[in-house]
């Protein structure tokens, strides 16, 4: 899952080696945190959140065959 989220976060960046992604297992799940540079912070995030639902969505039917439940948080 983190690859997958490393993968489609550098493919949207202008520093694509900026992005981290750290995971965590929290009591709603598995959380995975995707930071980039703060010049990249909107593009992550895209018009009205739409590109970050986006990921966001990918992710979590990605993780539907492992039963888990999945978040992605975006921070700087």
């Amino acid at each position: 899952m983190k690859e997958l989220i490393l993968v489609i976060a550098k493919a949207l960046v202008d520093h694509p080696e900026d992005v981290r992604v750290n995971e965590r297992e929290d009591d709603r799940g598995t959380v995975y945190e995707l930071s980039v540079h703060a010049d990249d912070i909107g593009k992550v995030i895209g018009k009205q959140g739409r590109i970050a639902k986006a990921i966001r969505a990918v992710v979590t039917s990605a993780a539907i065959k492992s039963q888990k439940r999945v978040i992605v948080d975006i921070i700087s």
